[in-house]
């Protein structure tokens, strides 16, 4: 069995069913407040708008309704801190979108203490607009004697004018199980100019005699200072080689910082909301072992992509909770469409698009690839069908493709597809590549198609398709451009 694991579905429902008792050793999350926001925006269009396609599954996550009112009645009834926490916040809020996260958190934050190892630590990430109140809630469940930090991380990026300080940070704030829990302490290193300093007896932090050292040494003694609670880390700007088109993609930086201080090689970390796997891909790095949840199958399928990119075949991983089976799939699309297509078009590398009037209205989904000298970026438009299907889509499919001028179109059907659409598409003729070679302009495929291992034909992927960003290849010998921080 995998030592790594990568589970698809609402966290709460997959840490109580197969995460065990004190199995982790440091737990990082990052959750979604406002279902408004860009939150679990795995990348935007080719325009630069991000897709409303990815928000969905979080629509009314967050608001006060019958689940969050279940939720709440659920906590408050076990009784203890943290029923008594939640109680004190209704009074004090009332019932709004606040209420509902914070009931939402609350069977979470208890489920992340039951996992989390006697000596293990929690990072919980979080802005201004809810930290207080994640703060008094983690005092409830993890006692306000365990509370070890609060971090600030610091940043710098174009910000809009307002009547008010501008926020350039965000607060991690950093909670143990025990008293007793594993900590590195990291040491910032001292620039050359302050060992210049120190040579020339200006700083005083040496004893009499004693010479400072290069941090290249890799010598603790006088090599630098601890660590404080403010982290000076780039923001991940878009232009940057480890951006990967997630609005609200953390640094590699920050999370490696994390991991070094609060775990060693060889222990499990765990990401609850795991987004584009920036945790996932730091500890891998690391020589941690991880397990990843996220409730979007948008986002498992980036993160096959980035582990992929980023490690190859040296990363060895289970995915829990996909559709394996063609009785799965189809259970998927009964249950969530929606769901059911953005996970059947991520088995094949394509993006799913957000239905629109007008010009996008047809298209399911996309995979962009270049295969000639000039760089012109091509396309395949995609069409997937969990119903009834004939031969009128495939002709809908084929004028979409030719409005779009789309090199390829691909019709997806959880069915299988009638004769006369099979002699519809083979009368759509070919796409003829630079390189000489013919693929049929208009595909027919079936999930069990799909699922078998059948893919798309086209100009090979591992080559030209360029639909997600890679992720920089991973170099463990190579520290993150926020420091060279080491641990004592």
């Amino acid at each position: 069995m995998a030592a790594n694991h990568l589970y698809y579905g609402d966290n709460l429902d997959i840490l109580s069913r197969y995460i065990k008792d004190e199995a982790v050793d440091l737990i990082y999350l990052d959750p979604p407040f406002k279902s408004n926001q860009d939150y679990n925006v795995l990348f935007t269009e080719q325009n630069g708008s991000r897709s409303k396609a990815q928000i969905k599954a979080f629509e009314d996550t967050w608001q006060w309704d019958e689940g969050a009112a279940e939720s709440y009645e659920k906590v408050v009834e076990r009784g203890g801190s943290v029923s008594q926490a939640l109680q004190a916040f209704r009074q004090l809020l009332g019932e709004n979108d606040m209420m509902a996260y914070l009931s939402m958190m609350a069977p979470r934050l208890a489920e992340l203490r039951r996992v989390l190892k006697p000596s293990g630590s929690i990072y919980l990430h979080c802005d201004s607009t809810a930290s207080a109140h994640l703060r008094l809630l983690m005092d409830a469940v993890f006692g306000p004697n365990n509370f070890r930090n609060e971090i600030i991380w610091h940043y710098r990026r174009w910000t809009s004018r307002a009547k008010r300080f501008q926020r350039l940070h965000d607060v991690i704030l950093f909670y143990t199980k025990g008293k007793q829990y594993y900590f590195k302490t990291l040491i910032i290193p001292y620039t050359k100019g302050s060992i210049k300093r120190k040579k020339q007896g200006v700083l005083h932090r040496f004893k009499r005699g004693e010479e400072p050292v290069l941090v290249s040494d890799r010598k603790i003694q006088s090599a630098g200072v601890p660590e404080n609670d403010v982290w000076q880390i780039p923001f991940v700007a878009p232009s940057a080689k480890e951006r990967l088109g997630y609005p609200t993609q953390k640094p590699e930086a920050l999370l490696e910082r994390v991991i070094k201080a609060s775990s060693n090689q060889g222990d499990t970390v765990l990401d609850p909301f795991c987004g584009c796997g920036t945790t996932i891909a730091v500890a891998q790095a690391l020589g941690r072992k991880w397990i990843g949840i996220d409730i979007t199958p948008l986002a498992i399928a980036l993160i096959k992509h980035r582990l992929m990119s980023a490690f190859g075949e040296e990363v060895q991983y289970e995915v829990v909770g996909e559709p394996v089976s063609l009785p799965d799939a189809k259970m998927l699309a009964s249950q969530d469409p929606f769901h059911f297509q953005c996970w059947v078009l991520g088995l094949l590398g394509a993006r799913p698009v957000e239905p629109k009037k007008g010009a996008d209205k047809g298209i399911d989904g996309r995979v962009y690839f270049h295969d000639d000298s000039t760089r012109v970026t091509k396309q395949i438009i995609f069409s997937v069908k969990s119903g009834h299907v004939s031969v009128k889509d495939i002709r809908e499919l084929a004028a979409v493709v030719a409005r779009e001028k789309a090199q390829i179109g691909v019709f997806i059907t959880l069915r299988t597809p009638t004769k006369s659409m099979k002699s519809e598409a083979a009368s759509c003729g070919f796409y003829e590549s630079p390189w000489g070679k013919r693929y049929p302009r208009l595909q027919i495929l079936t999930t069990s198609e799909i699922l078998d291992g059948k893919g798309i034909k086209y100009p090979p992927s591992g080559q030209v398709n360029v639909t997600f960003k890679k992720a920089q290849r991973a170099n463990k010998d190579k520290p993150t451009k926020s420091g060279s921080l080491f641990s004592l």
